[in-house]
């Protein structure tokens, strides 16, 4: 699993962006790919797949 910061989410689209710990890698997230509730600057843990518009993060739940 990898590790990074919530960058800014959307509630009311369902989408933001994560900020990987590490590197400068920023991965769209889908509220789908959510298992909790995040927030902007949230500590998350999450997987990346290969998704319809490219990868994205999946399986994101708070650390």
């Amino acid at each position: 699993m990898k590790t990074g910061t919530i960058k800014f989410f959307n509630e009311t689209k369902g989408f933001g962006f994560i900020k990987e710990d590490g590197s400068n890698a920023e991965h769209f997230v889908h509220a789908t790919g959510l298992i909790d509730k995040v927030k902007d600057n949230d500590k998350v843990e999450f997987e990346v797949s290969e998704g319809k518009r490219g990868p994205s993060a999946t399986n994101v739940k708070k650390i």
